[in-house]
């Protein structure tokens, strides 16, 4: 086959094999038999409950297709049965009982069971297995099977451990596969019981699966999936206008707004778990609080919302969203660049004798990430901020935010779908977690106590505590809620995921 000069162009970071693939997918999606997603992340490994990669939420659109988790989650964020068809906790919370779904097979034929649930739990609590969420999963522990049903100690309480098992690395593993192989065996031929199976992968450029006919949930509606690896905005225009692909996501929102218009083409863009920010050190000139806050009061982010992003996205002063349980509308800090100008010339800096740190940025990642920091940027050297970009991989992020060496100031895609303070505000600011980049004792003995608090009104009090001394010392600047865009040919129907997830399982045939 020949590929055309814009189908070329279209292959970006994807690559030829990437374009030569999906022209055979083309081929079968005349039939109605494959469908090829212009994705805007890569994939760079298979197990969905260890390293960085495992706390990414745009990955988890593809460990779902390969992998179920212990509960399952709706579009709308509401939970429901997974692998575990009911679960709770005993009446004061020292035991959890969990019963297990029955006639379930791995994607290799073998039988799985509630050891697979029990081993993949313990897996995740061990800190030599490398899962980031380890503390969470460490929380439970004495597991009992009784048939279908699993019980375990509540060695620490966690509200929620329940919630986490349909969130980031809340997956099962099969115990006797991943015993034989390895963990490079895994990675070489992953084997889950999610409603797709790999069949052929390409880092960095593509992965192919295959329905699995005997999923418990039904058989899916593509036999074939393709997600083609895109990170740059531009190409993954090219490839759903030129047709190469079916559906992509995360464009720039004029392209959204000129594409979802043509002929053969259709959009959607509905507000979603994600929140923008942008991560503040606890190391180096940070410390400085007229400068954190006349960083953040220099920002007018109605503008970016309203001029760059076209309207898509709710400009954000926490680090929780409308829909999370400890959205509080009254905390405001506010666009305010003369009382920007005033701190920082407390602190001896002017436009004229600016403060100077690196910004670091994902580009394409999510849509006019790179353009916001630059905005942002122009609105700090007004007041007294000279700021030089650093762009780096989504990937870097996670290796650089783990090793807490994220520059003065990073910006970040921080997602939430299960909409709990502990999974937004408290990895984000307490200083243990890996995932923050604010560590100081202060937060951190407001934070702790909330952990285990057994009283649901008083815990959510307290995270609202939290947010607001947060936003008042200027430990962290939220920047909006995205709206996500996706484009798709009219041939199909997409069900928009408020987690952000475009799982091949909520598109169907129109």
């Amino acid at each position: 086959m020949t590929l055309s000069r814009r189908e070329a162009l279209g292959l970006g970071a994807g690559g030829v094999l990437a374009g030569l693939l999906a022209g055979r997918a083309r081929g079968l999606a005349a039939a109605g038999d494959t469908l090829t997603i212009a994705y805007n992340v890569n994939l760079p490994s298979f197990d969905p409950t260890v390293g960085p990669s495992a706390v990414n939420p745009t990955i988890q659109a593809i460990y779902r297709s390969v992998f179920d988790q212990f509960i399952g989650q709706k579009p709308d964020l509401s939970f429901e049965p997974g692998l575990l068809t009911a679960w709770d906790w005993n009446a004061d919370r020292t035991k959890i009982w969990m019963d297990v779904r029955q006639g379930v097979t791995w994607h290799d034929g073998s039988p799985f069971g509630p050891e697979d649930i029990v081993w993949s739990l313990q897996r995740a609590g061990k800190k030599e297995t490398g899962n980031p969420i380890q503390f969470t999963w460490s929380t439970i522990g004495n597991f009992k099977v009784d048939g279908n049903r699993v019980t375990a100690d509540v060695l620490q309480f966690d509200p929620t451990i329940f919630k986490w098992m349909a969130f980031l690395t809340g997956y099962v593993l099969p115990k006797a596969f991943y015993e034989k192989v390895g963990p490079q065996g895994f990675e070489k031929k992953p084997v889950g019981t999610g409603p797709f199976m790999v069949d052929a992968y390409e880092g960095n450029a593509f992965l192919r699966l295959k329905a699995n006919p005997n999923y418990w949930g039904g058989k899916p509606a593509f036999e074939t999936v393709v997600f083609k690896f895109i990170p740059d905005a531009t190409s993954r225009v090219a490839e759903i206008e030129s047709g190469s692909s079916d559906v992509t996501l995360e464009i720039p929102y004029e392209e959204f707004d000129r594409l979802k218009l043509k002929s053969g083409l259709a959009g959607v863009a509905t507000p979603i778990s994600d929140i923008g920010m942008i991560f503040v050190n606890s190391d180096g000139p940070m410390q400085d609080k007229n400068v954190r806050l006349g960083a953040h009061h220099a920002i007018d982010k109605q503008a970016i919302v309203s001029r760059l992003l076209r309207g898509y996205g709710v400009p954000i002063d926490t680090l929780e969203a409308p829909e999370y349980l400890a959205f509080d509308p009254s905390i405001k800090v506010g666009y305010d660049p003369d009382k920007a100008k005033a701190l920082l010339a407390a602190s001896g800096y002017s436009p004229d004798k600016p403060i100077r740190f690196t910004i670091q940025t994902t580009r394409g990642y999510k849509p006019k990430d790179y353009e916001m920091i630059q905005a942002i940027v122009g609105m700090w050297r007004k007041v007294g901020i000279d700021a030089q970009i650093e762009v780096y991989e989504i990937a870097k992020h996670f290796e650089l935010r783990m090793g807490h060496k994220l520059a003065p100031a990073a910006f970040y895609n921080w997602g939430n779908a299960i909409a709990d303070p502990t999974t937004s505000t408290g990895f984000a600011m307490f200083g243990p977690s890996p995932h923050s980049s604010w560590k100081t004792p202060d937060v951190d003995a407001k934070i702790g106590p909330l952990w285990g608090e057994k009283d649901e009104q008083k815990r959510i009090a307290g995270w609202k505590a939290v947010d607001r001394y947060v936003a008042e010392e200027g430990y962290v600047i939220p920047l909006l809620q995205y709206a996500q865009p996706i484009v798709y040919k009219t041939s199909l129907k997409v069900t928009p995921n408020k987690s952000g997830a475009l799982q091949p399982t909520l598109v169907a045939k129109a």
